[in-house]
Formats: C-alpha cells, sequence, structure tokens
C-alpha cells in the first residue's frame, strides 16, 4: 500500500515542481493573445475556461486507455508503478504540452505542420500518413468495442449499435466545439475523476493489501518488461495519440499560463487514474495470475464490471457500463474530428474553399475507412495501434526537442525522453506479433543499435548549436 501511496504523491508533486520548469523552458506570455481569440470562428477555434479545457482534455485523452492499459500492464507487477509515474511526469505532461503548446504558438497547428516546421517536410509527409492512419484506426476501435457492449445489453444487433455510434462520431465531427463537446464532455470528465476516486477509496478500506514495490517480472505470460509494458502502458504514461488531440483544445485557450493546467495536467490525472486502475487489478484479484485469468474469461471489459460492482456495489456496477461506453465514445469521435482538421490542413494547400464545405468533405474523406475498419476484429485494430502510437510519440518529443534546440533553451527535458521512447520503439517493432517478430536478443541488439545511431545524430546536433558563430570581420 505505501507505493501506491508513494506514488500517486509524486505524481501530484510532479504537476506542483516539474510543470513549473516546463513551462518556464518552454517560456509563456500571457500579453501575447491566442489563436482562440484572433482566429474565433465559431467553429474549432473557441475561447473557453481553462478547467472545462482541462477536463475536456482529459476525456479526449483517456479512452479506455488508462483503464484497459493499465489492466494489462499491471500483469507485469508493481512494477507497472515506476513506469506510470516517471512516463507521467518526464514522457508524457512533457509530451502533452508541447504538443499543445507549439500548435497554440503557431496558430493551432495540427501535429504533422508542427513536425514540418522542425524536422522537415519529409518527416511531414510521413507524420501525416501516420496520424491520419493512427486517428482512423483509434476512430474505428472506439467505434467498434461500445458498438459491441450496447449490443450486448440491448435488443440491438452489433450492426446497428455500430451504424449509431458511428453516426454521433460524425455529428461531432462536424459540429462546431462548443456544441457537443464544450458542454458536455466537462460533466463526463468529472464523473470519469470521481470513478476513479471511489475506486482508489473502496481498495484503501476493503482489506486486500495493495502489493509493493518489487522490482521482479510477474507476468503470468514470462513477456519481457522491456519494452512491452511501455507499449501496453501508453495512455496513463506517455502516448502519441495525445500530440493529435492537444491542438483541438489548443484552439480554446484564452491564455497561455492555462497551457500547464491543461497539458501537463490533464496527463498528470490520466497516470493517477492509471495508477488506480493497476493497483485494482493487482490486488482484487490475488495477484497477476488471478488476474490473468479474469482478463481470459471476461477481457478488460468484464474485469473494471467485477471490481466495480464489488467495490461499489449498483453504483460501480453502473459507472462501469458508462465507462466502458462513454469513454470510448469520446476518445474516438475526437479522433475522427482530429483526422478531420489534420487532413483539412493537407487539401488546404491544393483547395482554396474552405467552411462548412470543406469540413463535410473531410470529414466524408475520413468517415469511409473508419465505418469499414470498424466492423473487423476489434483486437485486430487495437494491436496495430500500439507501435503506430508510441512512434508518433517519438516523434513529437524530438519536434519538442528540435524547438528548444533552435530557440536555445534547456532541449534536454524533452531529448531524453525523446531516447528513451526511440530505443522502445526500434525495439518493439522487430519483437511484436504486429512486427517482424523476431527473437527477444536479436529485437534488443537492432533496437540498441538504431538507438545508439539516433543518440549519435542527437549529439551531433548538440556539438554544431554549441559551435561559436563566425562573424565576418571587415578588413580595413
Amino acid at each position: 500500500m505505501a507505493t501506491f501511496l508513494v506514488a500517486i504523491a509524486l505524481l501530484i508533486l510532479g504537476y506542483i515542481f516539474y510543470s513549473k520548469i516546463v513551462e518556464k523552458v518552454f517560456g509563456i506570455d500571457d500579453s501575447r493573445e491566442t489563436p482562440a481569440l484572433t482566429q474565433a470562428d465559431g467553429m474549432d477555434f473557441v475561447p473557453m475556461s481553462w478547467w472545462k479545457g482541462s477536463l475536456i482534455q482529459l476525456l479526449n485523452i483517456a479512452g479506455t486507455g488508462p483503464i484497459f492499459g493499465a489492466l494489462m500492464g499491471a500483469l507485469y507487477g508493481p512494477v507497472a508503478f515506476i513506469w506510470i509515474v516517471v512516463g507521467s511526469i518526464f514522457a508524457g505532461a512533457v509530451h502533452d504540452y508541447f504538443s499543445g503548446m507549439l500548435s497554440l504558438k503557431h496558430k493551432g497547428e495540427q501535429f504533422p505542420n508542427l513536425v514540418g516546421r522542425y524536422l522537415g517536410t519529409g518527416m511531414q509527409v510521413f507524420v501525416n500518413i501516420l496520424s491520419i492512419i493512427l486517428m482512423i484506426l483509434v476512430a474505428a476501435a472506439f467505434t467498434a468495442s461500445p458498438a459491441q457492449l450496447i449490443s450486448s445489453i440491448t435488443p440491438l444487433n452489433f450492426t446497428v449499435s455500430l451504424v449509431l455510434v458511428f453516426a454521433y462520431f460524425v455529428l461531432v465531427a462536424v459540429l462546431p466545439i462548443n456544441k457537443i463537446i464544450g458542454r458536455i464532455y466537462p460533466i463526463l470528465g468529472a464523473v470519469l475523476i470521481f470513478m476513479a476516486i471511489a475506486i482508489s477509496v473502496a481498495l484503501l478500506f476493503n482489506g486486500q493489501p495493495i502489493p509493493n514495490l518489487t522490482l521482479n517480472n510477474l507476468h503470468p505470460g514470462e513477456l519481457p518488461i522491456w519494452p512491452l509494458l511501455m507499449v501496453t502502458i501508453s495512455c496513463g504514461a506517455i502516448s502519441g495519440f495525445h500530440a493529435t488531440q492537444s491542438p483541438i483544445v489548443s484552439k480554446t485557450l484564452k491564455k497561455e499560463s492555462d497551457g500547464r493546467k491543461v497539458f501537463y495536467g490533464a496527463m498528470i490525472g490520466e497516470g493517477i487514474i492509471a495508477l488506480i486502475w493497476a493497483a485494482a487489478g493487482m490486488t482484487f484479484f490475488g495477484g497477476t495470475g488471478g488476474l490473468q485469468e479474469a482478463l481470459t474469461l471476461g477481457g478488460p471489459a468484464g474485469v473494471v464490471n467485477e471490481i466495480s460492482i464489488s467495490l461499489l456495489g449498483t453504483v460501480g456496477g453502473i459507472l462501469a457500463i458508462l465507462c466502458v461506453i462513454i469513454l470510448p465514445v469520446t476518445t474516438g469521435d475526437t479522433a475522427l474530428r482530429s483526422s478531420r482538421m489534420i487532413l483539412s490542413e493537407v487539401i488546404s494547400k491544393y483547395l482554396s474553399f474552405k467552411g462548412t464545405g470543406q469540413v463535410f468533405l473531410v470529414t466524408a474523406l475520413v468517415s469511409v475507412p473508419t465505418f469499414l475498419l470498424a466492423t473487423i476484429d476489434y483486437s485486430f485494430l487495437w494491436r496495430y495501434v500500439g507501435w503506430t502510437n508510441q512512434l508518433t510519440a517519438t516523434i513529437m518529443l524530438w519536434t519538442a526537442t528540435s524547438f528548444l534546440m533552435k530557440t536555445e533553451k534547456q532541449h534536454f527535458i524533452t531529448g531524453i525522453p525523446a531516447i528513451f521512447m526511440t530505443a522502445v520503439s526500434a525495439t518493439y517493432i522487430f519483437y511484436a506479433p504486429e512486427g517482424f517478430q523476431l527473437s527477444y536478443p536479436i529485437s534488443l541488439t537492432i533496437g540498441t543499435v538504431l538507438t545508439i545511431i539516433v543518440l549519435a545524430i542527437y549529439i551531433k546536433k548538440i556539438i554544431e548549436t554549441r559551435k561559436p558563430k563566425t562573424k565576418d570581420i571587415k578588413i580595413a
């Protein structure tokens, strides 16, 4: 139990102290007008209070990630607590802050355009494709999962449920942000926080001891911690999906100082939620073996339902259903909205018309493949989200590092986590079932070599930036 309480305290202290360091390094100025004010259009650029922005951001980035991912990560044992705490404070929250604030700095630009500014046009083209693929995969997966649950608890069949969920996605993608997202999502964000707090209090007083820290790998399937844990628990530690969501909220900030509360703060909140559910998974079933059996029988949704009803009674059961249905819906719809925004920035370079016509055209372009993918197996879709998600996070961290280097600021706050995530992504893709499926030693070797190469390039850039700039000398 001590480890759990210390971990929560560290996350809170990370927000109180480290977020201010990150903010100072970025450099804010509340005298500058934000895009929400200078580009207000009643659609995407709409001024909102910081607390609304924080709850919307939390709901957008959360989905079922900090719950389902944390439960899967809990199979490794209390070592998962370390990744959630360290990842959230020094990687995930930093990643989210820079993705949001760089967007704000550049008039609400989407993630691929930010990459183009700081890593070049070649990388921008790649990230445009990667981001849209990731958004479509997430939107499709988060259409299928709630549709499956709705069809299992109502008279509606899967196809009808799928159409209803997706129709809602399209509606949210084309409506102004203050019509549904700005009005309803802060309330749903508060429900998510309430449920996490209720589960944590019940855990502390139900008589079962929450496991304390051990570095041993307790995974029943003996899967390696590195780098699988870092991909399994992404939402709740660091997730590249957030880089596509932060620009949505950056368009609503009234002043730059709100960014620390909205972007860094929401990620810390997500980390706390992940920590609570990881602890619940380890504790409730008497260890990782029991958790594995429960996941095999009922899947993550079944585990959430069982824990919630047992600890919180009928109210818990209602909250569980709400979370398992609402959370993926409120992330899938903003994923579709984000893909619409990203594709709009690409199309605007070639087509001159804007406004409602462009919104509907682009939404239609991303909706068709999303709906078709939503009809296939959810687990198959989610398998391919993991690596693309963490690769996106890696690229965002390098984008932020390039920005800090070019502006001669302390780039190590993003450079070090960028190197770490490079190692995660490079190793995982060679080992994973959806990747090259190489042996673990070979994957580890290739991942290490690739990381060393990237590190060497980074060090070279650092040396180049530290060289004194020569001045032209005029000869009299």
